[in-house]
């Protein structure tokens, strides 16, 4: 069968049974053979990705063995919490929930973050809500810069493109959320010697959706091989609740709800999936359009956009660097 005519489930479909046992296989070995570590913490956001990290978690070692971390601060939504409690729940895992907005505060995140705001937006004040996003980089070709969405107490928004300097002010300050994440994960798998379980998928891991030092760190990755809708799969597999199987992937970072695509991606999930595997499997963009549902000329515009995002990552995946082989 010629690959244009193949539907875009059979593209990525995975047989979720074999994958899962695969990857139960390698925790276990990683884990207490490699690592010399007793168990697993998993920080649970009540996305899918974290969700089917946990379920591995608990096939590999038992839910006695697995810590489910949440980390809520000032600007989380309440339906993360909820919908993470909901995966404890099922699992009958222990779990902790740390509020790191002591922490933020401490480290002046909100403080910084709303100074760099104010560079292009000058009213703006902690009683606004706000969120920052990429244009549609896949109709037309556009410079990837970012814009500054604000809500006013009296519900008024406007959008304000953002300056290079104010761009990398909200940057830097937003992520000390997931690098304070992270340090409370390791106290905990320090606490009980346990390994930290990631939870990035392919696109996140491929092409650096996450932050260095922070979600990006983790001793063991277990679905960043698998793209977003092979994630899907396996949460059918496993029994991860409906409710969170259908729910919006969203970055939970800013207090006015923000999809992955319109911060990152650009383009639906399961598109990008699709646009992402023609590229590594060498699928020429005429051939891919007619399965991602697009044209040829925007796969080429996602063709670019991944590479452009793969040079970027490069400083995101590198180790530390030495002077000297040691």
């Amino acid at each position: 069968m010629a690959i244009q005519e193949l539907l875009p489930t059979e593209l990525l479909r995975i047989d979720a049974d074999c994958e899962a046992d695969r990857i139960v296989a390698s925790l276990r070995d990683t884990v207490f053979h490699q690592l010399k570590r007793r168990g697993a913490v998993v920080g649970i956001s009540g996305g899918i990705d974290s969700a089917v990290v946990a379920y591995l978690c608990v096939r590999a070692f038992g839910p006695e063995r697995v810590l489910a971390l949440f980390t809520p601060e000032t600007d989380s939504s309440p339906d993360s919490l909820r919908l993470g409690k909901m995966v404890a729940g099922a699992l009958h895992v222990p779990s902790v929930i740390e509020d790191i907005s002591p922490i933020l505060k401490g480290a002046r995140c909100y403080e910084r973050r709303d100074d760099s705001i104010r560079e292009v937006v000058p009213e703006f004040s902690a009683d606004y809500r706000c969120k920052i996003v990429l244009p549609n980089l896949i109709d037309a070709d556009r410079y990837s810069i970012f814009s500054v969405v604000v809500q006013a107490p009296d519900g008024q928004a406007k959008t304000v493109r953002l300056s290079a300097s104010a761009s990398r002010g909200i940057i830097a300050a937003t992520n000390c959320k997931q690098r304070t994440r992270k340090l409370v994960e390791y106290y905990y798998a320090d606490l009980l010697q346990y390994a930290v379980a990631g939870t990035p998928n392919r696109l996140e891991y491929d092409l650096g959706f996450f932050v260095k030092n922070g979600d990006g760190a983790a001793d063991i990755k277990p679905i960043a091989h698998l793209y977003k809708t092979q994630v899907y799969q396996l949460a059918t597999l496993l029994g991860v609740p409906k409710e969170i199987q259908e729910r919006l992937p969203t970055t939970d970072t800013y207090s006015l709800a923000q999809s992955q695509e319109e911060f990152y991606f650009s383009l639906p999930l399961d598109k990008m999936d699709l646009c992402l595997y023609g590229r590594n499997s060498g699928i020429s963009a005429a051939d891919l359009a007619g399965i991602a549902g697009l044209n040829c000329e925007q796969v080429e515009r996602v063709y670019r956009i991944i590479d452009s995002r793969r040079k970027a990552t490069e400083y995101l995946h590198a180790a530390p660097v030495l002077v000297q082989a040691v």
